[in-house]
């Protein structure tokens, strides 16, 4: 016996308010892997961690939401394959693999996916679920960037976490504060002014 699921409702994210199809979403996708190369080129150097303070997880985050999980996740994806074959993208114009916070760039991928896909269920429209959307996120980002890391120093992830987590914490947790309060404003101004469908 088999019984059937009704499938989950979806909503609109931000870019599904501007008209057009293919153009639109070809369009969008590039303009987020823009916003992620110039907020990854925003960074501060620590001198006790090979990780930098940098605005690309930020800007993954709000590309996620803003995009919706498969235009946010191509615009992360096109990044990371754009840097991959050389081209200078990354923090402080580095490219390719070989470099301790790659696996950053790799989690931005599928952080993207999944706040795209937690947008979809509303989770941007009110401060709380927006919290807990950007959590997952950066949680991703922290899971994929601190194996990496341990795996590409060939230590611990007691000492991963020390060095990869640890001094990043506020700054994300300001991210995650901004975040919070932009997309349900957004919303809200989206509401107000009826233009949502």
């Amino acid at each position: 016996m088999t019984t059937a699921t009704a499938p989950r409702r979806t909503f609109p994210v931000l870019a599904d308010l501007i008209p057009g199809a293919r153009v639109r979403d070809v369009v969008l996708t590039l303009i987020g892997t823009a916003f992620i190369t110039v907020a990854g080129y925003i960074t501060i150097p620590l001198p006790f961690t090979p990780v930098p303070i940098s605005l690309a997880t930020f800007a993954v985050l709000l590309t996620g939401a803003a995009l919706g999980p498969l235009r946010g996740s191509a615009s992360a994806g096109l990044y990371l394959v754009l840097g991959l074959v050389g081209v200078p993208l990354f923090a402080h114009g580095a490219s390719g693999w070989a470099f301790s916070s790659f696996g950053y760039i790799v989690g931005y991928v599928v952080a993207a996916l999944l706040v795209g896909a937690l947008a979809r269920r509303r989770s941007d429209r009110s401060v709380w679920s927006t919290l807990g959307l950007a959590a997952v996120g950066s949680l991703t980002i922290y899971a994929f960037g601190v194996s990496w890391l341990a795996a590409f120093l060939g230590i611990d992830l007691v000492t991963a976490f020390t060095l990869g987590v640890l001094p990043f914490l506020i700054g994300d947790a300001v991210k995650i504060a901004a975040m919070s309060a932009l997309l349900p404003l957004t919303w809200r101004v989206i509401d107000r002014s009826g233009e949502r469908g």
